[in-house]
């Protein structure tokens, strides 16, 4: 088979670490995920909410919909405490460059769960699947500026800040300066 008609990598679902579970987001998820996406605190930096339950339902059937999608290109999960804990985040990989291979990650946790490394650990979990089982060179992460949790995130994992823009994002009526961060393969490895 030629490089052109392999069939693209897709991650091999769900991925495990020591205390967390990322797996694919169910309809079963809504009240969860609410739980998170309709708080203040956690949206301040987000492009979306606080969620309404409507808002809320609909990025779970799109998170359905990037499911169903082939060749999967986004992978949208749902961070859940092991064995068999409570739904507690999110975190995502999406290809956005596939020609080189280039992709970009983020988290989002419920605040009763800050503090602990598990966005670390997820985020972790999903470099590790983008570069050794999707084959990606590279990848990317933002942040707002002021979210200085979420840039420490980054750099516990290894990834270095390669850029800051102004003005760069519409984030809750206004716009945010961001910090771009990214990691090689080689680096991480």
């Amino acid at each position: 088979m030629s490089p052109r008609t392999r069939a693209a990598p897709t991650l091999t679902l769900p991925i495990a670490t020591p205390r967390i579970a990322l797996r694919d987001f169910r309809k079963s998820d809504l009240e969860a995920v609410h739980a998170y996406s309709s708080r203040e605190d956690v949206a301040r930096y987000m492009i979306w909410g606080p969620n309404t339950l409507a808002q809320t339902r609909g990025a779970i059937l799109g998170f359905l919909e990037d499911q169903r999608t082939r060749p999967r290109t986004i992978y949208d999960l749902a961070i859940v405490l092991r064995p068999k804990g409570p739904l507690i985040g999110g975190a995502g990989l999406r290809i956005i460059d596939a020609d080189n291979r280039t992709g970009e990650v983020g988290y989002t946790l419920h605040p009763d769960y800050w503090g602990n490394g598990i966005a670390v650990e997820a985020a972790w979990a999903l470099l590790d699947a983008g570069f050794n089982e999707l084959g990606l060179r590279r990848i990317v992460a933002v942040c707002d500026q002021r979210n200085k949790a979420s840039a420490r995130v980054m750099e516990k994992l290894g990834m270095r800040r390669e850029g800051a823009f102004r003005a760069s994002k519409l984030i809750q009526e206004g716009w945010r300066d961001e910090y771009l961060y990214a990691i090689l393969a080689e680096e991480f490895r």
